[in-house]
């Protein structure tokens, strides 16, 4: 994929360089701050190959891009400055409406989602030292456990760099003015001075105002709130440094005055702060400690939908900065996370369709580790029950780790892979009940998926046996009542070469398992509905749908062979299930050569999943074909005396 032309793309459809206010990414979005979302071409963007869905939630615009996020991060960076957040002014933006929660979430998102690999991996190397240590691996006296005790706490100690770094981005200020900032509150010099002071009971003074003796390693609140204060200096600093001389004056007025001003008022107010939700986590885990980690573990899926999930995990490292552990955030997306998994799994246990199989197997296995969102979109949200045993499952486990007390000492991305995250302080308990909140979630919305979930009716064209038998007859039935005696015609949903059924390398189609119909090779990655009538379900994954025309035929479209391996790469969904279509609609769009690329067979399957409703299905095209034009007929089973 073009992954320039695609940033291009984007760029031009939210509203240009001029219209963008901030950008930032997750695992699977773009996240945009936009000056005018009424600029933004949402339903053009929605169709551009590449874009997976487009959100507008929490005060952000977010365009899902898919695990090639990054990858499309890059340029979009290298051809908009201001999404760089290199400093600048601030632009002359409309009023902000948003509502104060809005504003909130949407702020600590943008500071923290930039500053989470770093973070992630300095929790799993605490996880890693912590397994080493628990099982007589390394010595803590020796070299080993100290070196990489340092790797991991770096990110944590120098916490207040990296997110003076993001803050001055979200707040539009100089970065590196910002994280010059951030290293005066871990000077060494001022470290002793601190220390000095604590010991002497002299107080540390600048220009007679005095300093307060508090530390700012791996604080959090503390460089946030000086960022924000140096947002409305710089700007002043600006307007009253001469030009001549501004190169000089301006960043001087910045970095002294807020410094100032950091270290004797705002740095205080900050760590004060800290130190009260501190002690509302405290007073929590004494009164209440079940409900904030069970309502994350069952409300977390609702969150991620919408992107605002990034809201919380300040909480939780803000907990583990403070109070050396997380009991509330960490404990219950750990219980969220596994349960999704366990969800999705069940799924693969139970349904009789090999592609949902496949899919629910893979993204169970993935969100049992802690990445959450295939299974979510892929199986979850789509199936629906799954999600709710998920939401069931997770608030189960969340409500245990509260009840038990689990202690998230080093973060990471909440699943089975970061448990030795929960080891820690001086026993193994924490370790031990977090996996046994974890099974807790997993066994639970596992079996409550199981007993709830039931394949869809004909998902993909693929049926059960008693499936099968049962349409079949229901069809006959059908077919008996029909008296018109009319063909119905199935247009082409693809341009290409028109290739008989049995040459399809797949026994499921050339031996007509699925049903009768033919193939098409082709020369453009486009579908569009062959027919009058409703997209009765798409995949998430864009490589088979099945639709429902006005006369009651059943398509099935399966673009490739074993493509449902590509997990939606390539492939740009642009119908929804239920959407009601005319014939030529677009329903989706791929890129062929990539695919081909990739070494997948691109032949594509158009099959009459209940051909017994008809006494002929017919392959009126040959040769090539444009789509359009007609491809199939259908002699109505009315006429047929042996279907009664």
């Amino acid at each position: 994929m073009d992954y320039k032309k695609l940033a291009e793309d984007i760029l031009a459809k939210v509203g240009g360089e001029e219209n963008i206010s901030g950008l930032t990414h997750c695992a699977t979005r773009l996240r945009f701050n936009l000056k005018d979302e009424g600029k933004a071409q949402t339903e053009a963007l929605k169709k551009v190959n590449g874009v997976m869905g487009v959100i507008s939630k929490g005060g952000q615009y977010q365009v899902v891009i898919g695990s090639d996020v990054a990858s499309v991060y890059r340029p979009l960076t290298e051809l908009c400055e201001v999404t760089a957040g290199e400093g600048g002014q601030p632009s002359q933006e409309k009023k902000d409406d948003r509502k104060v929660v809005e504003k909130l979430i949407d702020t600590l998102s943008g500071i923290f989602t930039p500053i989470l690999p770093a973070i992630t991996a300095a929790g799993m190397i605490k996880a890693i030292l912590a397994l080493l240590t628990a099982f007589r691996l390394v010595d803590k006296t020796g070299t080993t456990y100290q070196t990489l005790n340092f790797m991991a706490d770096a990110a944590f100690y120098f916490l207040p760099v990296l997110l003076a770094n993001s803050a001055a981005k979200k707040f539009k200020c100089n970065p590196y003015l910002a994280m010059m900032l951030g290293g005066m509150l871990l000077h060494p010099d001022f470290v002793n001075m601190v220390a000095a002071s604590k010991e002497s009971g002299e107080a540390i003074r600048i220009f007679l105002l005095p300093i307060t003796n508090a530390g700012y390693s791996s604080s959090v609140l503390p460089i946030i709130l000086i960022v924000w204060f140096m947002s409305y200096v710089e700007p002043i600093a600006d307007r009253i440094s001469p030009k001549p001389v501004k190169f000089f004056t301006k960043p001087l007025i910045t970095a002294i005055v807020t410094g100032i001003v950091g270290l004797v008022v705002i740095g205080p107010i900050g760590t004060i702060i800290s130190n009260l939700i501190a002690s509302g986590v405290h007073g929590l885990n004494n009164y209440c400690s079940w409900l904030v980690p069970a309502l994350v573990g069952a409300f977390t899926p609702l969150l991620v939908m919408t992107g605002t999930h990034y809201g919380l995990i300040p909480i939780g490292i803000n907990n583990r900065m403070t109070m050396g552990y997380d009991t509330l955030i960490y404990p219950g997306m750990l219980g969220s996370n596994v349960a999704q998994g366990g969800a999705a799994l069940a799924v693969a246990l139970k349904s009789r369709k090999s592609e949902i199989r496949q899919l629910a197997s893979s993204a169970g296995i993935t969100a049992v580790c802690g990445i959450t969102e295939p299974a979510l979109y892929g199986i979850n949200i789509r199936f629906k029950t799954p999600l709710y045993a998920a939401m069931v499952g997770g608030g189960a486990g969340g409500f245990l780790m509260g009840i038990l007390n689990v202690k998230n000492y080093s973060g990471g991305s909440p699943g089975f892979l970061t448990l030795p995250s929960y080891l820690g302080g001086d026993t193994l308990t924490s370790f031990y009940f977090a996996c046994a909140g974890a099974a807790v979630s997993v066994v639970i919305a596992f079996i409550t998926s199981y007993v709830l979930y039931k394949d869809p009716s004909d998902e993909n064209g693929e049926m059960t046996d008693g499936e099968t038998k049962s349409a079949k007859q229901d069809s006959e039935r059908d077919s008996a009542e029909r008296s018109s005696g009319k063909a119905v015609t199935i247009a082409a949903p693809l341009t290409g070469e028109v290739v008989p059924l049995g040459q399809v390398n797949d026994p499921t189609f050339s031996e007509e398992i699925l049903g009768k119909g033919t193939a098409i090779r082709p020369a453009v990655g486009r579908v569009v509905s062959p027919v009058n009538g409703t997209i009765a379900t798409i995949f998430e994954t864009g490589h088979a749908m099945g639709l429902v025309s006005e006369d009651g035929a059943e398509i099935l479209i399966h673009v490739g062979l074993d493509t449902v391996n590509l997990k939606g790469k390539y492939f740009s969904v642009k119908k929804k299930s239920g959407d009601r279509v005319k014939t030529g609609d677009c329903i989706l769009e791929f890129d062929l050569e990539a695919i081909k690329a990739e070494g997948y067979d691109v032949i594509t399957p158009v099959i009459i999943s209940n051909h017994f409703n008809y006494s002929a299905v017919e392959t009126v095209a040959g040769g090539q074909v444009e789509a359009g034009a007609d491809l199939l007929r259908l002699s109505d089973g009315g006429n047929d005396e042996n279907i009664s």
